[in-house]
């Protein structure tokens, strides 16, 4: 029997909107999974997987990392480091403390990778201050100290010199590298080398809360009489960092020349004491230098309202607060040193922050 007359022309249509229907769907389909198959968040996991399928058929290696070497969010791309793979079982020195009890890190020549501190902190985008005090005559180690400071200190990072000085004319002029500037801070002198380096905590703390804290991120406090002999990086920065002083570090505690009367708020009892810390480098976060400064300065004018001067002034204070608050990184005497007095012993790979000869009594007292 034949088809009946009339029924492809009704059937047709129905089928191909069968087809159209089909069909959208499909579409409907891809662009639901297609999106995601293909978002980059699901580009990154196949990326992802498939490194990790390679890593499965080869033995694992970290002599290759990937570092980001500026913000993310500018869309800059990553960097690709080389360097020797971290040894668990071979310590970095062997010579030399290089961890302390409360696990802050020891600072020495061999124990870092600068490459990859460099690209941590270029990340942060950080800018370091560097306070140093010319009063006086003590003007004349200021030269020295910028073009050596340019030369070794925090290079490719952002840096700001305060110069706090009693005699703002006669700062030298010193080329800086970009990202670097030196800022004049005028204050007045004192009759006494010591009332100078005691009010300087006392100025550094007011100049945190006046403009560090918005100016930079990190603060290094050192003294004017030094030369930066070789290199003073990201290294050091901490929350809050002390470093050894050179004549101290193999000695035991009863042996330093902390505050030893009960009267001063200074005071050490002989039984305690972790290091001897030198008050001519120090520093750390803005937030935890003011902190430092100003209770320093606050046991100094306890003291003084008792007719009491701790030994070593200003530096007695650091040591009884970094007792009390321990730093969260210590610096090796490489980072204080002086070789006319202290030669230059082996475990010294290098000496990066050195003192300048001096006659101490014809510049303290001019």
């Amino acid at each position: 029997m034949g088809p009946t007359p009339g029924y492809h022309l009704a059937g047709k249509p129905q089928y191909c909107s069968l087809r159209l229907v089909a069909f959208l769907l499909i579409i409907l389909l891809f662009v639901f999974f297609g999106a995601g198959v293909l978002s980059p968040r699901m580009l990154m996991l196949g990326t992802r997987q498939e490194g990790a399928g390679e890593a499965a058929g080869k033995p694992i290696s970290l002599h290759v990392v990937t570092l980001p070497r500026y913000s993310v969010f500018k869309g800059h791309l990553p960097i690709r480091m080389v360097y020797p793979q971290p040894k668990v079982l071979t310590p970095s020195r062997k010579d030399v403390l290089v961890l302390t009890p409360w696990l802050a890190p020891i600072v020495w020549e061999g124990t870092f990778n600068i490459d990859i501190l460099n690209e941590q902190f270029r990340v942060q985008n950080v800018t370091i201050g560097l306070t140093v005090f010319a009063i006086k005559k003590y003007m004349v180690f200021l030269k020295l100290f910028l073009e050596t400071a340019e030369e070794h200190f925090m290079v490719g990072h952002k840096v700001n010199y305060y110069v706090f000085t009693d005699r703002p004319a006669d700062v030298p002029r010193v080329p800086l590298r970009g990202g670097r500037r030196l800022l004049v801070l005028e204050v007045p002198g004192a009759a006494r080398w010591q009332d100078v380096s005691m009010r300087r905590m006392e100025m550094i703390g007011s100049f945190c809360a006046q403009r560090f804290l918005r100016e930079v991120d990190f603060l290094v406090c050192a003294d004017v009489d030094m030369r930066f002999r070789d290199h003073v990086g990201v290294e050091i920065l901490s929350q809050l960092f002390g470093t050894l002083h050179p004549g101290f570090y193999g000695a035991a505690r009863e042996a330093f020349t902390y505050e030893r009367r009960p009267q001063s708020r200074a005071h050490i009892p002989r039984d305690q004491g972790d290091f001897y810390y030198m008050g001519a480098f120090f520093g750390g976060s803005v937030a935890e230098v003011h902190r430092l400064t100003t209770a320093c300065h606050q046991a100094m004018m306890a003291d003084w309202a008792n007719g009491i001067e701790a030994v070593w002034h200003d530096e007695s204070h650091l040591n009884r607060y970094l007792l009390d608050h321990k730093p969260t990184k210590v610096l090796s005497p490489e980072y204080m040193w002086d070789e006319q007095l202290l030669g230059w012993p082996a475990i010294m790979k290098k000496l990066r922050y050195v003192a300048v000869p001096k006659d101490h009594q014809e510049i303290r007292h001019r």
